[in-house]
């Protein structure tokens, strides 16, 4: 019984992907060029909380109401310009709320409550106040005092406080309290119910992060992708030859800007999933540049003697129906995820097919032309150092490289 396969691509399919390599590198080129431009200078990415700093709270109203009337009744409470994004299907009535502070307290305001408690309560020997933390006091005392004392006291130095609990409390040491007082996601809140009814609208999730810890997360975030495509240089050029490795990791970054213009374009917010999103597309992207490069090793070797350029077209078309499947079915998977996720979650696969997209791309007309550069560049370089004229010998005539 002879077993039949399906081909999606029939064998000897010879299409020339080379022919087009200097077209499709200055498109790339220019491509690149316009989303660094548009993430760096205008109109820059939509930083999340993750790296920008600031309050990120998640509402539910339990009845159709618009982004635009959140919007303008946050913008009174003195936040700046919030920013209000519809969070998942539309019937679900969910918001994502961005402001830029963490912290209602000023240094002003944590001193006035300091100096009630220090006159409500002698024994108070220091306050610790810190905006990058958020809306909290801590006090120590020399020994334990009353909690609803301590509230009370910071109260009447003009400052809402919601909880008050010991943080420690041994033997022969201060005795530690924490005061939590009302931050940016306790007014936003209250201001909602007021304006939309107080069953109406429910705070699901809030997040604090201040703007020194945004800052370092996105420094971190960058240095990641950067180690991740270091190592694939040292692994593609140990594993083939290092005049390989170039094609692979300028592809890489070529699929990681790609990415990265997703979210410039589309607007949505670029948080820490977003650069797990493109670290995934990076390591996705080198597997299938990986599987194209044993392919042109191994008919490197059938084929000696046959230009370069011949042997890497021959590889693509050998490997274009196995690169379309796999590419293929990976995006059938996201398109699920898109049609039915949500979030973070649905922005994450919108990243990941546009990233799949761009390596598969990548692969044919990025990768393999750089190596086919890069092959002609040292072929020249060696016939230059052939054509110069040798060291003559002592006494004799220069002697002129054959050729």
């Amino acid at each position: 019984m002879q077993i039949k396969y399906f081909e999606l691509i029939k064998s000897g399919t010879n299409h020339d992907f080379i022919k087009y390599r200097r077209v499709a590198v200055i498109g790339s080129l220019l491509v690149n060029l316009l989303v660094l431009f548009g993430a760096a200078v205008w109109p820059g990415l939509n930083y999340g909380v993750d790296f920008a700093g600031g309050t990120e709270l998640q509402l539910k109203f339990n009845k159709p109401v618009e982004a635009g009337d959140v919007r303008e009744e946050i913008s009174k409470l003195g936040f700046g310009e919030p920013t209000v994004q519809v969070y998942g299907p539309k019937e679900e009535n969910q918001f994502l709320v961005r402001v830029e502070r963490i912290a209602l307290l000023t240094r002003q305001t944590a001193d006035q409550a300091a100096a009630s408690v220090k006159q409500a309560m002698p024994a108070m020997t220091s306050m610790r106040f810190d905006p990058e933390v958020g809306d909290k006091l801590d006090f120590n005392f020399k020994g334990p005092v009353d909690e609803a004392a301590l509230t009370a006291a910071v109260e009447k130095g003009g400052v809402h406080v919601k909880e008050t609990r010991l943080l420690s409390a041994r033997e022969s040491a201060d005795r530690e309290y924490t005061v939590i007082t009302q931050g940016p996601g306790d007014k936003i809140g209250t201001s909602l119910r007021e304006r939309f009814g107080q069953d109406s609208v429910d705070v699901v999730r809030t997040e604090y992060v201040g703007p020194q810890v945004g800052k370092q997360l996105r420094i971190d975030g960058i240095l990641a992708v950067f180690y991740a495509m270091a190592m694939i240089l040292v692994y593609v050029g140990f594993r083939f030859d290092f005049r390989f490795a170039p094609g692979v990791v300028i592809a890489l970054v070529h699929d990681a800007i790609i990415t990265l213009g997703f979210f410039v374009v589309s607007r949505h917010e670029f948080n820490l999933t977003s650069v797990t999103a493109i670290l995934t597309v990076v390591g996705y992207s080198v597997n299938d540049t990986i599987v194209v490069y044993d392919r042109i090793r191994e008919n490197a070797l059938r084929f000696k003697g046959r230009p370069l350029r011949e042997i890497i077209n021959l590889s693509i078309n050998e490997m274009l129906g196995r690169t379309i499947l796999t590419s293929g079915a990976t995006a059938l998977s996201l398109v699920g995820l898109i049609l039915y996720g949500v979030g973070t979650i649905q922005d994450f696969s919108l990243a990941m097919l546009v990233g799949i997209v761009s390596g598969t791309y990548s692969t044919w007309y990025i990768a393999s032309p750089m190596t086919i550069w890069l092959e002609e560049h040292m072929d020249k370089q060696r016939a230059i150092e052939a054509a110069k004229p040798r060291k003559p010998p002592k006494g004799g005539q220069p002697v002129i490289a054959a050729r």
